[in-house]
């Protein structure tokens, strides 16, 4: 009798660590623009390095911010899931708790503080912005924010890449689009003089287009902002996930990250 009471012990303990073993993990899922290349877009074949779309069947998203995010995941012990959200829409979607966070390239901006909690910048380096030209303008040579005078340029609908224009004194700054993708496409048709853009995808466009140049202003000639870099987005009340988030971030050396750019940046050239 003592011999089946063990034995019924054991399968008990065994069939709890199995059921342990596999019990599903804790998900997170993320928001992403999936329009900002090296930061994120999409593609329409899996790969070991993407991951599928929620709520697009059929794409996969890729590029550096997924990549970080698979990194903090992995170190949470979560599941991670990505749904592609308009722009303008990812901080609507992550206080109606649609998503857990934003990864998509977003900067913690004055304005963005007051709808959600951002954590550490999980950049290379420091965000830089700078100005992308159409060769065949008189704007090619300029050195300065003033020399770009006249010039006729667009933004994305709420981002920096819009607002920081009115930086430029005289230029014709034009009604915003809704993607980066819709900009770079005017300004490499002709239709307008030149784009704001950050330094790192405005070399990766400069090296695509050949009729594209990137600005370099001196220290003190260029724009001035108000945020700390690129970071991932919580909602305010998620202090919780956003000290886990931090903490994730800080085992991520400088090394690291800019070996993950490196490889996300070809898989950019790779799907050119």
């Amino acid at each position: 009798m003592k011999k089946i009471a063990i034995l019924a012990v054991i399968l008990c303990a065994a069939f709890f660590v199995v059921k342990g073993y596999f019990a599903e993990k804790p998900v997170m899922i993320i928001g992403m623009e999936c329009d900002y290349a090296p930061n994120n877009w999409e593609e329409t074949r899996p790969s070991s390095s993407n991951l599928p779309l929620m709520n697009k069947e059929g794409f996969y998203a890729e590029g550096y911010d997924l990549q970080i995010a698979k990194l903090i995941a992995q170190d949470l012990g979560m599941e991670l899931k990505v749904k592609k959200i308009e722009w303008n829409d990812l901080l609507i979607a992550l206080n109606k708790g649609e998503i857990d966070a934003v990864f998509s390239g977003m900067l913690d901006t004055d304005d963005r503080k007051k709808l959600a909690s951002f954590s550490d910048p999980y950049e290379v380096k420091k965000t830089e912005y700078t100005v992308i030209v159409n060769k065949a303008t008189k704007y090619v040579n300029a050195k300065k924010l003033e020399e770009l005078y006249g010039a006729k340029m667009l933004g994305q609908k709420g981002t920096r890449l819009d607002s920081a224009i009115d930086q430029i004194p005289g230029v014709h700054h034009l009604p915003p689009v809704d993607t980066v993708r819709e900009m770079l496409d005017k300004l490499v048709g002709g239709e307008i003089d030149a784009i704001v853009i950050n330094v790192d995808t405005g070399q990766s466009y400069e090296r695509t287009y050949n009729n594209l140049k990137l600005l370099r202003f001196p220290e003190g000639d260029g724009f001035i902002f108000d945020f700390s870099g690129i970071c991932a987005a919580v909602r305010r009340q998620d202090k919780d996930l956003l000290a886990k988030i931090n903490k994730a971030l800080d085992g991520i050396s400088i090394m690291d990250r800019k070996r993950v750019m490196d490889k996300t940046i070809s898989r950019v050239w790779e799907n050119l």
